[in-house]
């Protein structure tokens, strides 16, 4: 009842620390293993999300922030 009566919490990780996550990261480049990456603008974000959350297939959507800041059609306009 402690952790109630004060709201005090008890959190984990599943992936382990660091050091662990720097083990696996070497091993995978070790071994030739390599996510599959979809290369986007900012302007797709919303995209992306649907696409995660519709599909099971692993992929990684990483933004292009350099050739989404050269879109001038997606940039906000200065007030």
């Amino acid at each position: 009842m402690p952790l109630l009566q004060y709201r005090n919490s008890v959190s984990g990780s599943h992936i382990g620390g660091i050091e662990s996550t720097q083990e696996c990261i070497d091993l995978c480049a070790k071994a030739g293993i390599f996510p599959d990456t979809v290369l986007i603008e900012a302007n797709q974000i919303d995209w992306a999300y649907e696409q995660l959350t519709d599909n099971k297939d692993g992929v990684r959507y990483v933004i292009d922030i350099k050739k989404s800041l050269e879109n001038k059609d997606f940039l906000p306009s200065a007030a």
